[in-house]
């Protein structure tokens, strides 16, 4: 295969790879050895349906129609419980490595997808445009060790999100088997001392050993469940068992935006999340990764406290995330909002900025200068045992 081909059809496969300025040396972090699997719950995930207030009157009231009633709850103590549909999460619950941060959003919040989901894609204000991601920025201030395979991998999705930015060498798996089948085609070929036609090989073959490195026919015993958000699980865990392996890796599960019928919606995507999760634990548990791993929800805001008339919600602003893993100190964190007193919109008010998870993230996790990364000093959440 020539160059033109291979570059061309690493574009068509939905692959783009973002690489760090030349000159700049790559350094041995002991942070990076610990894996992150951000999950974007695309659309706007209904919080008070997923962490409910079951034992609140006020939840009751909002939601005469679509509020989960008691007996149906995954009762987590006396006011507050899972959506039934969590199920295979609750034995995270209980052996402590699931945390449920409460109350996650942002001061003025913004109810725009697009501009939303930015906000929380770079850490910025809500007044405030940045166009790179908060990882891509930890990578680009301290990069990842040379001998990973890559520094971030995203998978199903062209679009970077936290990772995107200028100086990662970022991954971006629209269609993982094409990648691989066009990387391992590439040929190297002589510069002919044009520095511009240098670079780009220099590119081409980063790229052929990222993919090298990521091909790693890893097989696992552990049953992944069908569908896309399963198969990009499976992806997922391929690339995190590869040889050299990866610092981050971000995936996607769309349809959160349950304006009408949400009932029915929600329970099918709410199985889906815990389903593939409890596959990708299973699958780190055989990588012997589990108690090396943070896994991390987020997603643009969350929705109205009231149900709507077409049996939905709408945009609304704090929501709750979940952080789970080996080192994870489970329970509550943060304060749930209160549902007697919204703001002026009919939105749950924020109680936890979510830079402290990002915070978080960075310095107890990677043990990074986060405030260095996130532009001011937000003091991480207790959610990460020593």
């Amino acid at each position: 295969m020539n160059r033109r081909h291979f570059m061309a059809a690493l574009a068509a496969a939905g692959v783009e790879v973002a690489w760090a300025p030349s000159g700049l040396t790559a350094t041995t972090v002991r942070g990076y050895q610990r894996l992150l699997v951000l999950v974007e719950l695309k659309g706007g995930n209904d919080g008070l349906n997923t962490v409910i207030p079951y034992a609140d009157p006020d939840y009751a009231r909002l939601r005469p129609r679509l509020g989960i009633t008691r007996d149906r709850v995954l009762q987590l103590d006396a006011r507050t419980g899972l959506h039934p549909a969590l199920q295979p999460l609750l034995p995270w619950w209980r052996e402590g490595e699931l945390a449920i941060a409460q109350g996650v959003g942002y001061p003025g919040p913004n109810l725009s997808h697009f501009r939303s989901i930015e906000i929380w894609d770079t850490a910025s204000d809500a007044d405030e445009a940045l166009d790179d991601g908060w990882v891509g920025r930890a990578f680009a201030r301290t990069p990842p060790p040379e001998d990973l395979a890559a520094d971030g991998v995203v998978v199903g999705s062209a679009e970077g999100g936290p990772l995107e930015a200028a100086g990662p060498r970022v991954i971006r798996l629209a269609d993982p088997a094409r990648f691989l089948r066009e990387a391992r085609l590439a040929t190297p070929a002589a510069d002919g001392g044009n520095p511009a036609l240098r670079h780009i090989l220099e590119v081409e073959q980063s790229i052929v050993h990222a993919a090298r490195g990521l091909d790693a026919a890893v097989r696992f015993s552990t049953d992944f469940p069908p569908g896309g958000f399963g198969a990009a699980i499976r992806t997922a865990c391929q690339a995190i068992g590869s040889h050299g392996g990866i610092a981050a890796v971000k995936l996607s599960l769309g349809g959160f935006d349950t304006h009408a019928n949400q009932a029915p919606r929600h329970e099918n995507l709410l199985k889906e999340l815990a389903t593939g999760l409890v596959a990708l634990r299973a699958a780190l548990g055989e990588l012997g990764r589990w108690d090396r791993t943070l896994l991390m929800t987020y997603g643009e805001f969350g929705r109205r406290a009231a149900e709507n008339q077409s049996g939905g919600t709408d945009h609304g602003s704090a929501s709750v995330q979940f952080v789970a893993g080996g080192r994870v100190r489970g329970g509550f964190h943060g304060a749930a909002p209160r549902l007697d007193r919204l703001d002026g919109s009919g939105n749950p008010v924020f109680t936890t900025d979510f830079r402290r998870l990002y915070a978080t993230v960075l310095e107890s996790w990677w043990g990074l200068d986060s405030a260095a990364i996130l532009g001011r000093r937000w003091a991480p959440l207790e959610l990460i045992r020593a």
